[in-house]
């Protein structure tokens, strides 16, 4: 028998055992680690399709919190998992952004996993104190040229979505503003209403209550490409004075690099068939997140662009992770 022929032999073995095994697939549980404490917005909408993609696959998708210097510690752990399926990782735009901010994140976001599909996306809502006198982005924006690094804005810390998101307003505007790093949503949104900063780009989940609330703080736009379905009624950054502007958090599954690609595609068409129902989109839109369906190779795209996005603005505003 020749190489070449003894080569594809080989290849025929081994693309038959994937295709065996993916038939079978998935014949135990999937775990679907959540590289963060329980709680927050990845652990909620992480659970919101396990339960549908568990009826879908028929064995259970059990949520596992691992949280960790923003969640590079379990991100690692996935990379280096089985790839077979049955580990599997709930992903945000962090996935691209940790290995910019830091030194040996130990994980490449296009090498080491294999893309299952995108979950949601889920736009900042843009927020100052009642006493700041803006009441649209072009205001806030004159306001910040006549004062500048006199705004305080905060942010859920260093490097996370909401601080690259006021990065980006700032640099696409020509403006100066002071970042105040919190250890999480809430302390920060705890000083913005108590007057202690004069802004911040929030997560749409943890600001909604203030929002509709309208006393505490004034919500000036999202930062998506389109309008909230939450608050039709607020402009997206881009139509209210900063063309081109868009910041917002993808949410999505990943498994290790080398997953068969059979047991990927039965993965995305259980989550793209939960992401389906109207059960799962009305559970999402309570988070301010909506459904974005798509598959493998258009969200290997998504996290190539994410990655070229960001590492920019880490890069020129010279950010380091905490």
């Amino acid at each position: 028998m020749t190489l070449i022929r003894a080569a594809a032999v080989a290849v025929g073995i081994l693309a038959g055992a994937a295709l065996a095994a993916a038939a079978e697939y998935p014949a135990r549980p999937i775990t679907l680690v959540v590289p963060y404490a329980a709680g927050g917005g990845n652990d909620v909408i992480a659970r919101i399709v396990a339960e549908r993609m568990s009826a879908s696959l028929g064995q259970p998708v059990v949520v596992e919190n691992r949280g960790g210097a923003g969640g590079t510690i379990a991100t690692r752990q996935v990379a280096k998992a089985a790839p077979d399926g049955y580990t599997l990782l709930i992903a945000t735009s962090s996935l691209a952004i940790n290995p910019s901010l830091y030194p040996n994140v130990g994980y490449d976001p296009r090498k080491d996993f294999a893309p299952v599909g995108l979950i949601a996306s889920s736009s900042n809502v843009v927020l100052v104190h009642p006493s700041v006198p803006a009441r649209s982005i072009a205001s806030l924006v004159l306001l910040a040229k006549d004062r500048p690094g006199k705004l305080d804005f905060a942010s859920t810390g260093n490097g996370s979505s909401v601080h690259l998101a006021a990065e980006l307003f700032a640099g696409m505007a020509g403006i100066r503003i002071n970042h105040v790093p919190y250890k999480g949503s809430g302390p920060a949104l705890n000083d913005l209403v108590g007057g202690h900063v004069a802004m911040m780009f929030s997560t749409m989940a943890s600001a909604v209550g203030l929002v509709r609330d309208g006393t505490k703080v004034r919500a000036l736009a999202v930062t998506g490409a389109a309008r909230s379905a939450l608050f039709p009624d607020l402009p997206t950054v881009a139509e209210a004075g900063l063309p081109g502007y868009e910041a917002v958090l993808h949410y999505g599954i990943v498994a290790p690099a080398g997953a068969p690609r059979p047991v990927i595609e039965k993965l995305n068409a259980a989550l793209n068939a939960a992401l389906a129902t109207d059960d799962v989109k009305r559970r999402l839109s309570v988070e301010g997140a909506e459904t974005l369906p798509l598959g493998p190779d258009d969200y290997a795209a998504d996290i190539a662009r994410e990655e070229i996005k960001w590492s920019e603005i880490i890069r020129k505003s010279g950010m380091k992770a905490d």
